[in-house]
């Protein structure tokens, strides 16, 4: 999708924030441990490689991403030293690229070590592969699930030192960012079972993402996957008050480019679902469901000269109406999310509007919105 930098719609990503909220993570951990940004899907929607450099000037000692290319991005960017971890699951067939690019993969079961060992060796691969090996405590996602299990997983392993670097293990909670802690508890409790069949621990054990990061510290762990905090926004919605304030990094804005008043006996937008009472203003915006914008956000409101005007009809593909409290000129600024003139609309609340979450509303805006960077002490900003 090609980005739309001749229309005034843009994210703005405050790096000065994602690096607020990286620094009092670090200086919360324990001595020995250390913090990995997780920066998948193109860091939540804010930009990668931008968001790892924030991150690593912050004190950040690797990355997570989702998938193999992710990783290779990364290294393509300049990230040549530190550790990069693919927290989905890599084929084996992809050796080659792994060892190319110094990756660290997730591994679930023996049976991938054993197809990765022989492949090595058809392709005359000679570096080690380093890995993390997943256990699944409780989130029924990938990894192994006994103690029994993680036992046989350790016995193989031996017999193939030599073709593999184990860097390291993680578990995941389903229910870190939930005030009810029964089943973290479990969770905790199986992966406790776990770890204990292990002779000899790798160098890096992880349980904590962001939210146990924030609200339940394991002693056993030395390694803090931090995703979502970083962008400033809380995992629980606001379930949970985190014990330091996030500062949100993201921001969206656009402009008024059709301001008319409208007459009674009309209505805006597909289906007429907004008819037209009284003579009323209405403005359009330049950004729709094809930037990432919910046609659930019909009767949300954003900020026009710092008061909430409400969205009217259906969002379209890529125009939205809204109602202004009068005539205002024609390219008058827009805060869809952000603060203007004192008032705030968060991605929270838009979230709650759409009823989902606010992960999944960064990560769905789309590269038609171009991301603008910059840093809250600098008086220049940086399109990307």
């Amino acid at each position: 999708m090609v980005v739309a930098r001749n229309r005034n719609g843009q994210i703005l990503i405050n790096e000065t924030a994602i690096e607020t909220n990286v620094h009092n993570a670090v200086t919360r951990l324990q001595p020995g441990t250390e913090l990995f940004a997780v920066v998948k899907a193109d860091a939540y929607g804010h930009g990668a490689i931008q968001v790892a450099q924030a991150a690593l000037r912050a004190g950040a000692t690797g990355f997570c991403v989702a998938v193999l290319d992710e990783a290779i991005q990364l290294r393509q960017a300049g990230f040549v030293s530190q550790p990069i971890l693919v927290l989905g699951l890599t084929d084996e067939t992809k050796v080659d690229l792994i060892a190319k690019y110094d990756i660290t993969v997730t591994v679930a079961d023996v049976t991938w070590l054993r197809a990765a060992a022989r492949l090595k060796h058809e392709l005359r691969v000679e570096k080690s592969l380093k890995f993390f090996l997943a256990l699944d405590s409780g989130m029924g996602r990938i990894g192994l699930q006994t103690p029994t299990e993680v036992r046989d997983f350790d016995v193989n392993l031996q017999q193939m030192q030599d073709e593999f670097d184990w860097q390291g293990l993680y578990t995941h909670f389903a229910t870190a960012d939930s005030p009810d802690e029964q089943y973290f508890n479990f969770q905790l409790q199986n992966f406790r079972a776990m770890l204990a069949v292990i002779e000899c621990l790798p160098r890096y054990v992880s349980v904590a993402n962001s939210a146990a990061d924030l609200w339940h510290p394991v002693p056993e762990a030395n390694l803090v996957r931090y995703g979502i905090a970083m962008y400033g926004l809380n995992p629980s919605g606001t379930a949970i008050k985190p014990p330091f304030s996030l500062q949100p990094a993201l921001s969206l804005t656009s402009e008024l480019v059709s301001v008319r008043q409208v007459v009674p006996g009309r209505s805006i937008g597909y289906g007429a679902t907004y008819s037209v009472i009284k003579p009323t203003w209405i403005g359009t915006i330049p950004l729709g469901y094809a930037d990432g914008l919910r046609r659930s956000l019909q009767g949300f409101s954003v900020l026009v000269n710092g008061e909430r005007c409400p969205i009217v009809g259906r969002v379209c593909m890529d125009q939205m109406m809204v109602k202004l409290p009068g005539s205002v000129p024609v390219h008058t600024p827009v805060t869809l999310i952000g603060t203007d003139h004192g008032e705030t609309i968060t991605l929270q609340e838009m979230a709650e509007q759409c009823q989902t979450i606010h992960y999944e509303l960064a990560c769905g805006f789309s590269q038609r919105l171009p991301r603008v960077y910059y840093q809250t002490n600098l008086a220049t900003k940086e399109s990307r």
